[in-house]
């Protein structure tokens, strides 16, 4: 029989009870934008009753959901009543300008989650074992969806960098957006300088989201499309900036300094390649969610991973780029890379 020493001494299984049931944490938040539970607080309706009336719940439904959520971080409760957090009021809340809760939409689509639902094999094959590609299928419609819904959690990074890479927004500026999807990027660009004109590439479906965006925010008449795979359409030439936002993380090392090549070859003298990556340490365990996005490629892709910054700075010189510099971008916790030709 141990002692009540050995016993103090013995390591809490804590941690792998909640790695076990962290899906039920996924759940909840995705059930609660569902059902506009954040946006119904936010309201006003502070009761388990009146967020049920007003989401069309059980009571006992929306209060043990509320409570989880409560515990989970995400609500305030006090007495019998419920307030959002901050960042719940700010992110959450329908009707708030800043509004994330989409994102829900393509992060716990049945094709991202699928992957891990597979990850045993995925480890075992050393990338996803689906025969038709996983995420980077051709023309997937799993793309639709993430244009749909992560334009909002984009858009202050992609103002972030037009400021960066175009501070005085005063001059002719042609810009290529490689797999454009919301469109974001290239029209932060165009919302700060009337005289940028962006080309977008993506599937052709894809580039009716972009599109939709670009009349949204009034820059369509300097929004156009380049519809098909970033591998196989013919860029033009001559362009200021490329963009390459989210996309090099997809494909292996040899496919990525491919077509570095053909954007190399599109950009005028001068030009630059501006690429948006997780980008991990070179220990692979840090920063935490830029390392970590290697096991959604592995689960999702056949071969693609979160590139070190030393791996990117030799594909872009492999491809010929004369340098490269790694920069910071907050708030993101994604790294910039900017190539200059």
């Amino acid at each position: 029989m141990q002692s009540q020493k050995d016993q103090s001494q013995m390591p809490s299984p804590e941690i792998i009870f909640e790695t076990v049931t962290a899906y039920q944490r996924s759940a909840a938040i995705k059930a609660a934008v569902e059902l506009d539970v954040f946006t119904a607080i936010g309201e006003g309706n502070a009761t388990a009753d009146q967020i049920a009336k007003r989401c069309g719940t059980a009571q006992r439904g929306a209060r043990i959901l509320c409570d989880y959520l409560t515990l989970s971080g995400f609500l305030i409760k006090t007495d019998d009543k419920y307030s959002l957090t901050q960042e719940s009021a700010v992110f959450l809340n329908r009707n708030s300008p800043a509004y994330l809760g989409s994102v829900t939409d393509f992060l716990l689509s049945p094709t991202v989650t699928g992957g891990f639902e597979n990850l045993t094999e995925a480890v075992r094959n050393g990338g996803t074992p689906d025969t038709q590609g996983g995420t980077v299928a051709p023309e997937n419609p799993i793309w639709i969806k993430f244009a749909q819904a992560m334009a909002n959690l984009m858009r202050p990074t992609a103002a972030a960098i037009a400021q960066l890479i175009d501070p005085e927004a005063d001059r002719e500026l042609k810009i290529l957006d490689i797999a454009a999807g919301h469109g974001a990027f290239g029209i932060a660009f165009l919302s700060r300088n009337p005289k940028a004109r962006v080309a977008a590439v993506d599937w052709p479906a894809v580039l009716e989201v972009a599109e939709e965006n670009a009349r949204a925010a009034g820059v369509a008449d300097r929004h156009s499309k380049i519809p098909g795979s970033a591998f196989d359409v013919d860029f033009g030439t001559g362009y200021d900036v490329v963009l390459v936002t989210n996309f090099l993380h997809h494909f292996d090392i040899p496919t990525n300094e491919k077509l570095l090549k053909n954007i190399r070859a599109s950009l005028a003298e001068g030009g630059r390649a501006v690429t948006l990556e997780f980008v991990p340490n070179e220990d692979r365990v840090s920063p935490a969610n830029a390392a970590g996005f290697s096991l959604t490629m592995l689960a999702g892709t056949p071969s693609g991973d979160a590139y070190t910054y030393s791996e990117i700075e030799k594909m872009f010189s492999a491809a010929g780029f004369s340098r490269s510099e790694h920069l910071q971008i907050p708030p993101s916790f994604q790294s910039l890379i900017v190539s200059y030709k």
